[in-house]
């Protein structure tokens, strides 16, 4: 019991001087090209910057980690363990977000790790109304089984009826194409499925191969924010890739914690998206940043996102 008690004391003085390590990186600025700008429409973005301009390995993609989990579980029972984000999906896209993060067990119901929420249908039609409403935004999504679960039985047949109108087809040209070039496709689904066969070049769906990432799995701040640093500058440059790779702005609850919800945890690194930015620049790895995601998405998260787009597409970056 004793050892056990020191252990988290020591755990505790861990999170404590990590948080300080980046408070204290804080100092030395959160500025880069575009940081400065706020887009006019958040619903709308890539529209505003104009789509003849804007390739899509330019594009800073803001993304949501387990996004369709406004409504897992049991509210203030089982909730707060399994919640990290606490809008719908159109809510998100409407707010800026274009590549959502969806996990699926074999009923075609959305999960996060053994907690439940509402069928895929919810996520589809959310995007559905997202699509109706805009004209010009390209979103990523993606949608994987998740581990330990079976995958939906012909799951990749369901995608193509439901969104087949605005499937951009796998395809390594699309990197380098401007938006307006796609449209009017504007979806990028990305299928992971754990058993099933997986897409095939030229498909309408897109296999796992071109989202890339490293997670981390730790809930201490600065570790995950220097591992991120670190799996990001051995990237190639977003200009000579044929993949998204993401990075994403979140630390995890881990089991010898005492915390254990989502939403104090991931407070520690939550405020650091546009340091994580700079610090790019500073150490000459901006060139590689492409989906960056959060857990509980806000405005200033996408307009970070943003700006580093606009630099981009006006050659300011």
């Amino acid at each position: 019991m004793g050892s056990h008690v020191s252990k988290q004391v020591e755990r505790r003085k861990t999170i404590h001087t990590e948080k300080k390590i980046l408070s204290d990186l804080k100092t030395s600025g959160e500025d880069y090209p575009g940081s400065e700008y706020r887009p006019s429409d958040r619903k709308n973005w890539m529209n505003d910057l104009n789509p003849d301009k804007v390739h899509i390995n330019q594009i800073v993609w803001p993304g949501t980690h387990d996004s369709a989990t406004n409504k897992i579980g049991v509210p203030l029972i089982t909730r707060p363990f399994a919640q990290c984000q606490s809008l719908s999906i159109y809510q998100q896209l409407a707010r800026g977000t274009r590549l959502i993060d969806i996990r699926v067990q074999q009923d075609r119901r959305v999960c996060h790790g053994i907690l439940l929420t509402y069928n895929i249908d919810v996520v589809i039609n959310d995007v559905k109304k997202f699509m109706s409403e805009t004209k010009s935004e390209i979103i990523i999504l993606e949608i994987r089984t998740e581990f330990g679960h079976d995958d939906p039985p012909e799951f990749d047949k369901y995608l193509e009826e439901q969104l087949g109108e605005f499937l951009i087809h796998q395809d390594d040209h699309v990197f380098g194409k401007t938006i307006a070039e796609l449209l009017p496709k504007r979806i990028i689904c990305v299928w992971k499925p754990r058993k099933s066969a997986h897409p095939k070049a030229g498909s309408s769906l897109w296999s796992e191969g071109f989202l890339k990432d490293n997670w981390i799995n730790t809930d201490l701040p600065s570790t995950k924010f220097d591992g991120n640093l670190k799996h990001l500058s051995e990237q190639p440059p977003v200009t000579s890739r044929k993949y998204f790779y993401r990075v994403e702005n979140t630390v995890t609850p881990v089991a010898d914690n005492p915390v254990l919800c989502v939403k104090p945890v991931t407070r520690r690194i939550h405020g650091y998206a546009r340091l994580f930015i700079a610090q790019c620049f500073a150490k000459g790895y901006a060139d590689r940043i492409q989906v960056f995601s959060t857990d509980f998405i806000d405005e200033d998260f996408v307009d970070a996102c943003v700006g580093l787009t606009y630099a981009r597409v006006e050659g300011k970056a």
